[in-house]
């Protein structure tokens, strides 16, 4: 575990590195092309400090980054050899580590993607059931509707049978 966060936190500092490495005005200020092979025989730091250099560590050569190209090619430098902004990442580890972060990345949001359509699934399923139980009661209210009407017709038949049947209003008639 340990290896891992400390590879993380090498990483969080090679990133805020190349940030400041490109926003700083001097290091803007040495831009100029065809100027990194005096630097080679010296340091990596010396190197390094335009950003259109690449240092091999290797051969100890500075040379200017091939720019048509997203990685130097192997007769120009060997990745694990291959260093640019810092000296202390070379090229090799930097794959790596952008390819653990990119399948991270993707993997989380596989697993969001994942978690979303559950979760719509879950919510269309109670719908469903909220729909069906919301049917049954319809059903269960019509039916005792209708029990009820048949029961007060049959009351009503039995009252007209033995006489206890009472008109609702017998002056209704004479109302206009």
């Amino acid at each position: 575990m340990a290896p891992v966060l400390r590879f993380g936190a090498a990483l969080a500092l090679l990133q805020a590195l190349l940030l400041a490495q490109a926003l700083l005005p001097a290091a803007a200020a040495q831009d100029v092309p065809g100027d990194c092979h005096q630097y080679t025989n010296r340091s990596c730091e010396e190197c390094l400090k335009n950003v259109t250099c690449l240092w091999c560590a290797s051969s100890g050569r500075c040379m200017e980054y091939p720019i048509r190209r997203v990685l130097p090619p192997a007769d120009l430098c060997e990745l694990r050899s291959a260093r640019w902004g810092v000296c202390w990442v070379n090229f090799e580890a930097l794959i790596i580590a952008m390819s653990v972060v990119g399948g991270v990345v993707l993997i989380m949001l596989g697993v969001c993607c994942c978690c979303c359509c559950r979760c719509k699934k879950k919510s269309k399923k109670l719908d469903k059931d909220d729909e069906r139980v919301a049917r049954e009661r319809e059903k269960r209210r019509v039916r005792q509707e209708e029990r009820r009407a048949e029961m007060k017709s049959r009351h009503d038949e039995i009252r007209r049978k033995y006489g206890l049947f009472k008109e609702e209003n017998p002056y209704a008639k004479f109302e206009n």
